[in-house]
């Protein structure tokens, strides 16, 4: 490995994460997220989806909680599991940035498949009253290019803790708390205020929904319920049906995704100091 280039390394190290998937039988990936997908849409109020400010809202916000848990099971073992073998490799020559890319590339096709899946089943069940387009492009469109990028945020926030966690058990043990965090944490079922409103900022479940519902031209819908106009006048400017809002959520994901992808490569880089 010493004499391997990162660029080589990457290619390596793709192709067996690839092997692997199709070693383990990954395809019951998919096949998961179709039964993840089909029950979340069968629980939304697809008569009023894109018509009622409220069940819109949470519709997308069950979706969201969708792709959390998509991405989240992706890869909360897959690098925690592989400890002892990065450990020994990487002190024979191992770049831990090309074993982190490798991983970074092949679960990019992972949630682009998945991604594809949810979009499937959302738009099948809520066709309805679906939009014909978004803030930018088709909202078939828009709507799929937010689930992937809150499944592959997702992944990637997974891959960091299988980065720093020293065992499966324990990847699996913080599991729950993390995505309990990201739904509760994310705002949208309870008003949060101080240091929680502050670690609201923090979860990929509150800018999902955000983009998901500007995609979604939320603000649009009349309300004859005060509460709900008070909630739409609240929320006016978060959901503001414009380029700017979009893309900035949009911004947001994406950067989740970089940073957790440099701390995975951080946390790696001490993994010869672990006593293990």
């Amino acid at each position: 490995m010493e004499r391997a280039s990162r660029i080589k390394q990457i290619r390596i190290y793709v192709g067996k994460c690839f092997r692997l998937f199709i070693y383990e039988h990954g395809w019951k990936n998919f096949i998961s997220t179709a039964i993840i997908s089909l029950i979340v849409c069968l629980v939304i109020s697809r008569d009023k989806m894109f018509v009622d400010y409220s069940e819109t809202r949470s519709g997308l916000f069950v979706m969201v909680c969708a792709c959390v848990w998509i991405g989240i099971f992706n890869s909360i073992q897959a690098i925690c599991k592989e400890r002892d073998i990065i450990k020994r490799e990487h002190r024979s020559g191992l770049h831990v940035s090309s074993y982190v890319l490798s991983h970074v590339i092949f679960d990019a096709v992972l949630c682009f498949a998945e991604s594809l899946i949810v979009t499937a089943f959302f738009c099948i069940f809520c066709h309805k009253n679906l939009p014909s387009s978004g803030v930018m492009l088709p909202a078939v469109l828009e709507l799929w290019i937010f689930f992937l990028l809150i499944l592959y945020s997702s992944d990637a926030m997974a891959m960091m803790i299988s980065s720093i966690v020293k065992t499966p058990n324990t990847a699996m043990t913080v599991m729950p708390f993390v995505l309990i965090l990201q739904l509760v944490c994310s705002g949208f079922l309870f008003e949060l205020k101080g240091v929680l409103g502050k670690i609201s900022y923090l979860t990929i479940a509150k800018w999902g929904v955000n983009a998901l519902c500007i995609t979604a031209n939320v603000n649009s819908y009349a309300a004859d319920n005060p509460l709900v106009s008070a909630a739409i006048a609240k929320n006016a400017d978060i959901y503001e049906f414009t380029v700017g809002n979009s893309l900035m959520n949009c911004g947001i994901l994406v950067g989740f995704i970089v940073l957790y992808v440099i701390l995975s490569i951080i946390a790696l880089e001490f993994i010869d100091k672990d006593k293990r």
